[in-house]
């Protein structure tokens, strides 16, 4: 394999974290990839982003490498609502398709905030209760609503084509009133929500989930809207490795998307170029559980820096293009076995501080 990017979101800490965070984390791999890549200008490496922005950077890279930048301005979140019903065998020929997540939203003084659906630790059989109650609510407005898992739903509303949405990672930790839906269709959006959070409200399970300490289920969160009919451009990937469900709705058209464990299965793979997603560091980074991701970066750096590390300096690849990102920031770093015989730097990781 000669070229692999490899997507990092959340590996750049809030800068007055920084120098604490790299105090107790060794990665002398990481260190070396960074500090010796090759020359460019800044203004390639370092892209800024709005903190308002309704999806994160990490999340408008890749939508950018797959030719959806134009549906992500349209719609504001990723558009793989379409895909992700594609992905269950459906048909998905026609219409506006949005993803629909239940979650929990939590009521602070003054505003609502967005928990990370992540801890909601809902079951397959709590979040078909949930989808029974909501459907005839959706049903009743002419729209489609679709089980995908017990995290995600489907739901498809062509007259909701303009909505501007956000993604749940991009939301979530803040006051949720910049990043609701906005636009046509946002008033009907909002009475359907208010019915179903009603509902649920009254229905026992969530009693139940509070007696065992769980967070109660109170709302649903709409993102994603993607016309069916639309398609990106060609993939500029023969194989990607690791992606989330969201992200492999975006990769559709990566001929191969597979799963490895270590730097070996990306080898046994042919094709090139590949991408490599590394999320780790994303859930303890939107939970600002700082302990948990040092201990995340450890492991990326002895599951997966140390032996790219390897692998590029031994010739078993070529060149390694790393995308660094937190939550209004992305910086890029491309090491290649030439720029590896830069002995003179010393490996640190200050460039990931700045």
């Amino acid at each position: 394999m000669s070229h692999l990017d490899i997507l990092i979101p959340f590996s750049l800490p809030p800068a007055e974290l920084a120098p604490d965070l790299f105090r107790e984390i060794e990665a002398p791999a990481l260190a070396t990839l960074l500090s010796r890549a090759k020359s460019e200008p800044a203004a390639n490496r370092h892209e800024r982003f709005d903190e308002f922005a309704r999806a994160l950077p990490h999340e408008s890279w890749l939508v950018r490498r797959f030719g959806l930048l134009q549906q992500l301005e349209r719609g504001g979140s990723p558009p793989v609502g379409a895909q992700l019903l594609r992905a269950t065998g459906a048909a998905a020929d026609e219409g506006v398709w949005f993803v629909l997540q239940p979650v929990h939203i939590h009521i602070a003084r003054d505003h609502l905030v967005l928990t990370d659906p992540r801890h909601l630790m809902l079951t397959e059989t709590e979040s078909r209760n949930l989808f029974e109650i909501a459907k005839p609510l959706f049903d009743e407005g002419g729209r489609d609503l679709r089980y995908c898992n017990a995290s995600t739903w489907l739901l498809r509303s062509d007259d909701w084509a303009d909505l501007k949405t956000s993604s749940p990672d991009a939301a979530g930790g803040h006051n949720i009133d910049i990043w609701m839906p906005r636009g046509s269709g946002e008033r009907e959006w909002r009475k359907v929500q208010n019915e179903v959070q009603m509902h649920w409200f009254q229905h026992s399970l969530n009693q139940e989930r509070e007696d065992r300490g769980l967070k109660p289920v109170n709302s649903l969160w709409l993102w994603g809207g993607s016309e069916a009919a639309a398609h990106g451009g060609a993939s500029p990937y023969r194989a990607a490795f690791n992606l989330s469900p969201w992200m492999a709705a975006v990769a559709e058209s990566a001929s191969k998307r597979l799963k490895a464990a270590s730097v070996a299965d990306l080898a046994a793979a042919e094709g090139e170029p590949a991408l490599l997603a590394l999320e780790d560091l994303v859930e303890p980074a939107l939970s600002n559980d700082w302990a948990a991701w040092i201990d995340v970066f450890k492991r990326l750096e002895s599951d997966w820096f140390a032996p790219l590390h390897e692998g590029l300096k031994s010739g078993k690849m070529d060149v390694l293009n790393l995308i660094f990102t937190n939550d209004s920031r992305l910086f890029r770093s491309t090491a290649s076995r030439s720029s590896l015989r830069k002995f003179w730097i010393k490996p640190n990781l200050a460039l990931l501080s700045t």
